[in-house]
């Protein structure tokens, strides 16, 4: 008969963290009472003693607070470990909405013939635009990363150019 070890419930975590030892963690690294962790943070004392009993998830701002208060950030890693930065932000780049373009396409100030998915209506340019098509923005990101990890790829035929199409 063979029996299945649970591991204890850690309660909320981040990643592999639990929340409430974070937290706890991040306040005896400098020190800090609940109540002076809380006033740096500008939360309640009782927020901190729940967070840290598991009794209260916090939201992301009040976790980035608490552990503010301690002097340490939340960042987000790759598999490797490689800090991930965020994608930047275009205010010049909206719509003729004055909405701004998702963030998963790829904007393209400036269009050549060819590059906007309407001139094949025949309509006319705008000053910014996007690929629509998925498969033809990964073939691109393909490319592009083939073309700029050159050593990674070195006795890697390139994949096809999409701008050949």
């Amino acid at each position: 008969m063979s029996t299945i070890f649970e591991p204890p419930d850690l309660g909320p975590t981040v990643g592999p963290f639990p929340i409430a030892g974070l937290v706890r963690r991040a306040r005896r690294i400098v020190g800090l009472s609940q109540l002076r962790m809380a006033r740096f943070a500008k939360v309640a004392p009782s927020t901190v003693a729940r967070v840290e009993a598991g009794s209260l998830t916090p939201s992301l701002a009040v976790l980035e607070r608490l552990l503010g208060a301690a002097g340490l950030y939340l960042v987000a890693v790759d598999q490797d470990g490689r800090v991930v930065l965020p994608m930047e932000v275009w205010d010049d780049t909206r719509d003729g909405a004055e909405r701004r373009y998702p963030a998963h396409l790829n904007t393209i100030l400036d269009p050549e013939p060819g590059e906007w998915w309407a001139d094949i209506y025949g309509l006319a340019r705008p000053p910014e635009t996007y690929h629509r098509s998925r498969a033809d923005r990964e073939a691109r990101r393909r490319r592009s990363q083939w073309e700029v990890r050159v050593a990674k790829y070195r006795n890697v035929p390139p994949p096809p150019d999409p701008r050949t199409w």
